[in-house]
């Protein structure tokens, strides 16, 4: 607009000199006069042609300009997008977590039965007896989820399975209030295995002897209470078959402990679980309730562990049956670090699995090795392992005691991360 107004003002400027022109009367000729006038409106043509082109070449430029706007403002929203993507995927990568633990072995194992002899057990063989997978998610300072896959290999089906262990959902409202939905840690296994501290060499006595379960699907709360814990506690309501099968029941069973920690390192803790272990159902009513009592004293420090455990137990196999029964047992283990990395460790099971039905029926464990901690997560154990057990057999009476006997040398190993 503003070339315009300066061209129509160049273009009055020259009409005005030429008008001035033409009316002087000195050397001015009609003829001169009429070619004047017409090379002033070729300029004038001229300079207006020069003008629309410049404001063509205006209006290019501003489309140009207006083009490169909308483009830079497109690349910063692809960019902002982008960056918000990336900050989201970046806070779920730091708020999750991966793990992982593996148990296995290298052995020969010796077993005979008193009636037939050597059994197909006895061999030279590599187990991974277990394989934990786990993943953890961090919503907030409250809530999170765990998923953990276990592997293991069934001896009576003679095939390695997969199956989920642990997966929850858990609000931490407190110390003392953490609350978890779905298959969880139960209150009794996980706490003994935390002061026993060899499972990968062996589980636990109820653990060995099937009369508990890890993990299981239902609802669970534990926690910490008072200054420097001093108490702790856990109670789970479950359908009360294992973590394997989250079959549902007619019912529910609970389980619970509760520890007292009168120094640090040390616990005092009792424990028991009442139920029918999810063998009730709508078209199967249990005879018995299935009731197991727990009592644990241990310590455990860098320097050495020492600890015993206790059960009793009614009816534990006994839920759909007419008949009762009785059981109980104790375990003792002890280790102690001989050198920087170098423990040395020995365990004593004893235990009566029938005392009413069948009181021959007994199983007396120990071990004795040492473990080695080849590098952080990565552990090794030299190992003996004897166990003997003895049950009544006979159809029809008269009954005798039959024995097992096993013996188990080799190297046990526990990698995690």
């Amino acid at each position: 607009m503003r070339s315009k107004l300066i061209a129509v003002a160049i273009a009055a400027g020259l009409g005005v000199s030429s008008f001035t022109a033409a009316a002087a009367p000195q050397r001015t000729t009609p003829a001169a006069s009429s070619s004047e006038i017409e090379l002033l409106k070729a300029q004038l043509s001229a300079l207006q042609a020069k003008v629309d082109e410049l404001e063509q070449r205006t209006d290019a430029q501003s489309e140009i300009n207006v083009s490169t706007g909308q483009a830079v403002e497109k690349a910063t929203s692809v960019t902002a997008a982008s960056d918000k993507k990336f900050a989201a995927l970046e806070k779920a990568v730091n708020n999750t977590t991966l793990s992982g633990r593996m148990y296995f072995d290298v052995t020969s194992i010796d077993q005979k039965n008193s009636d037939t002899g050597k059994t197909n057990a006895s061999g030279l063989g590599i187990d991974v007896k277990r394989f934990y997978l786990g993943v953890d998610h961090k919503f907030n300072d409250i809530w999170s989820m765990n998923l953990t896959t276990d592997f293991n290999y069934v001896s009576n089906d003679g095939e390695t399975n997969l199956f989920v262990k642990k997966a929850y959902v858990q609000g931490k409202f407190d110390q003392a209030a953490v609350f978890r939905i779905g298959s969880a840690d139960m209150p009794w296994i996980p706490f003994v295995e935390n002061y026993y501290g060899l499972r990968y060499v062996e589980p636990t006595t109820t653990d060995r002897l099937k009369y508990a379960n890890s993990a299981d699907w239902g609802l669970h709360l534990g926690g910490d209470i008072g200054a420097g814990k001093s108490l702790n506690y856990a109670v789970s309501v479950v359908n009360g078959n294992g973590y394997k099968n989250p079959g549902r029941s007619k019912g529910v069973d609970v389980e619970g402990r509760v520890g007292f920690v009168p120094f640090e390192n040390m616990v005092v803790a009792v424990g028991g679980y009442s139920g029918h272990r999810g063998q009730e159902t709508q078209l199967t009513d249990a005879q018995n309730t299935a009731q197991r009592g727990d009592l644990l004293v241990a310590y455990a420090s860098d320097a050495f562990r020492l600890g015993a455990e206790y059960f009793t137990a009614k009816n534990w196999n006994n839920v759909l049956t007419t008949s009762t029964d009785k059981a109980d047992g104790y375990s003792v283990w002890g280790s102690v670090a001989i050198a920087d990395g170098v423990n040395l460790f020995a365990r004593y099971d004893n235990a009566k699995l029938s005392k009413t039905l069948d009181s021959a029926n007994k199983d007396v464990y120990y071990n004795a090795g040492v473990e080695f901690q080849v590098t952080k997560g990565f552990k090794l154990a030299g190992v003996w392992k004897h166990e003997k057990a003895d049950k009544s057999v006979g159809t029809p009476a008269p009954l005798h005691v039959q024995n097992v006997k096993t013996n188990e040398i080799g190297v046990f190993g526990e990698v995690r991360f």
